[in-house]
């Protein structure tokens, strides 16, 4: 095959190969000979209905470009139609080989990328979205199989699980393979969602496909002629631009006696890639770092009585379902599935934890020994499973857990009407995230892990809430909060006639009592005894009368309490400098009360009876001193 393409093809010094290969050719010139072949001199090869995913290895294919995707690219439809739908719990059923496996990677990482932007949003915005919409889709389960696989085995552990959503990669006989075993075991009904790809429901496999099944077609896939003209068109625009920009050195002649690689031949891979063809026959034509066509369009079709009914398409970008046309899914259903289905049966896990959870070990015929409490009620225990850390080795053996966990455990059953297996985590951590061999990837262990993982339902343990926890999992209202906690008696405030005067301390009010009647005395002796008292500019004026006692004493206690004077003011110097001086006094002494005043009205708080853990009273309580636990 090899010499066939250097003998028809490099012999003529070609600058690019156009190479197609339809699923029913019986061509013996495949693409891979002239790839291998073309690739060593750096020749680019355009593939035109190549759909095969090792095509987009680089390492082996080096010039290989083509205007199809590869079947693997199918997983962003998967993707937008889980979105569209939103379903969040799938079940990725692959065969064993390099399709299979390229599905499930292009797969897994869209769903990586989608729980990291969920991540982001959801630290900002924790309590205002639902839980699915916080965790996001996700693959429950991941399946491969190969010709010697048992695959009503496979299904059934497929069966087991809570996802009813079935994802297909396979070639076509495998899928007829596995909708056989899937209708024996009842897996093709009501509740059940299959989306597929072009493989799984073409030929030997659509005669097998359920009613109800969702696959998709590659629009203009199988329209070679289009697919020719818009290879050449783009082969053709990038000779042209790299003819104006850059000196081309010619192709090989032959490969006899020629090991030389094409020196324009990577220039001109480049120039392919980047190139954009917006109106081609088969629509925009443009290529990713692999070569591979981007921006493809799918037809969406439903498998309806034998038919395929097309209810929507894929523009490239995203899914627009056809709402004129109603899909039809599995068991005649016209409702939209739910995509999963609750079991009766939940796995628990937990941890032992004192006094939350219990672990002992069962008796010698693997029952529990009954015990009592101190006032009589009988410790209600189940049978756990998990590692024994008093056996070297720690294998997994039936234990006996009971405590405050179990027996919330065995009330919501109760209340909510399901059946459970306990067992232990194996690792005996709660669960933290840990990077993976020393990447940038992390992953859950203890409890978190296996409830994310799948291996259990529900934790229920004494596990702290915390925001990188609710990231991924649900909780429940605390049953507990941790801590000591020491309640008093609240003092109710009494208001008394006298809490006017709390501003200043009795000391001061008897001072400032005080202060008031000597002022007083004071006025009244410097106005009647005062030689300057009496003295007159103009003789003619009438005498004042000096100041009585009284009168002193309403001046003293009008000034204070700033009631404004209106008669008996002191008449002699002397006796209005000592006013003056009282005045200021008075005003400093009003000014501070009232400021106090404030501050006991706004701040005053009962002082608290109890100071902390390590009170005295507490430590040494007296016989008057009251408390319980």
């Amino acid at each position: 095959m090899a010499l066939s393409v250097c003998e028809d093809l490099i012999s003529s010094q070609v600058y690019a190969i156009l190479v197609s290969h339809p699923p029913q050719s019986n061509d013996h010139l495949t693409p891979t000979p002239v790839s291998y072949t073309a690739g060593f001199y750096r020749i680019p090869v355009v593939g035109l209905t190549t759909r095969m995913s090792i095509y987009s290895d680089k390492s082996i294919h080096l010039s290989f470009l083509r205007t199809v995707p590869p079947y693997s690219h199918q997983a962003h439809v998967w993707f937008d139609l889980m979105r569209e739908f939103n379903w969040n719990h799938i079940i990725l059923i692959v065969s064993d080989d390099h399709e299979g496996r390229a599905a499930q990677k292009r797969l897994e990482t869209l769903l990586e990328e989608r729980e990291t932007k969920n991540k982001k949003r959801n630290y900002e915005n924790l309590d205002q979205l639902s839980y699915d919409n916080k965790r996001g889709p996700k693959a429950e389960k991941v399946l491969q199989f190969s010709q010697e696989t048992n695959l009503t085995a496979l299904l059934l552990e497929a069966k087991e699980l809570e996802a009813r959503v079935i994802i297909l990669s396979a070639s076509e006989e495998d899928a007829a393979a596995v909708y056989k075993a899937a209708r024996f075991l009842n897996m093709t009904g009501s509740g059940y969602v299959w989306l597929v790809g072009e493989r799984e429901m073409s030929g030997k496999a659509l005669s097998e496909a359920p009613d109800g099944l969702i696959g998709l077609q590659l629009i203009n896939g199988k329209n070679e002629s289009a697919h020719i003209n818009d290879a050449v068109a783009v082969v053709a625009q990038s000779i042209q631009e790299l003819f104006e920009k850059e000196n081309i050195t010619e192709p090989p002649r032959g490969c006899v006696g020629n090991t030389n690689i094409w020196k324009t031949g990577p220039l001109f891979k480049r120039v392919l890639m980047s190139s954009k063809y917006p109106e081609g026959l088969t629509g925009r034509v443009e290529f990713n770092d692999d070569g591979d066509r981007k921006y493809a369009h799918y037809s969406i079709l439903n498998y309806q009585k034998s038919r395929l009914i097309q209810v929507g398409i894929y523009n490239g970008t995203q899914v627009v379902m056809n709402n004129q046309r109603k899909i039809i899914w599995p068991g005649g259903e016209t409702e939209k599935p739910q995509g999963f289905q609750m079991s009766t049966r939940l796995k628990i896990v937990t941890i032992h934890q004192e006094p939350f959870v219990y672990v002992k070990p069962t008796m010698p015929d693997g029952t529990c020994k009954e015990e009592m409490t101190l006032n009589g009620v009988l410790i209600k225990k189940v049978i756990c499973t998990g590692p024994n850390e008093t056996i070297p080795g720690r294998p997994t053996v039936p234990q006996c857990c009971y405590g405050f966990c179990v027996d919330l455990l065995i009330k919501l059953a109760m209340t909510m009407n399901f059946t459970y297996e306990v067992h232990l985590v194996a690792d005996g951590k709660f669960g933290t995230q840990e990077r993976v061999n020393n990447s940038n990837k992390k992953e859950w262990n203890g409890m978190m892990g296996e409830l994310l993982g799948g291996l259990a339902d529900m934790i229920v343990a004494p596990l702290t809430i915390n925001n990188e926890r609710a990231q991924y999992i649900e909780f429940s209202k605390p049953f507990k909060y941790q801590g000591l906690t020491i309640l008093v008696k609240k003092e109710i405030p009494r208001s008394t006639l006298d809490s006017f005067m709390q501003p200043f301390q009795s000391t001061l009010w008897l001072l400032v009592g005080l202060s008031v009647h000597v002022v007083a005395v004071m006025l009244y002796l410097l106005d009647r005894f005062s030689p300057f008292g009496r003295f007159k500019v103009n003789s003619e004026e009438e005498e004042e009368d000096a100041l009585t006692l009284s009168s002193a004493m309403w001046f003293s206690w009008g000034v204070l309490l700033n009631s404004g004077i209106g008669e008996g003011a002191p008449r002699s110097f002397s006796a209005r400098i000592l006013g003056m001086v009282w005045a200021g006094f008075a005003m400093i002494i009003v000014a501070s009360y009232t400021a106090n005043l404030a501050a006991f009205l706004v701040l005053d708080r009962p002082e608290e009876r109890i100071t902390g853990i390590n009170d005295p009273r507490l430590r040494n309580p007296s016989d008057k001193f009251i408390y319980a636990t």
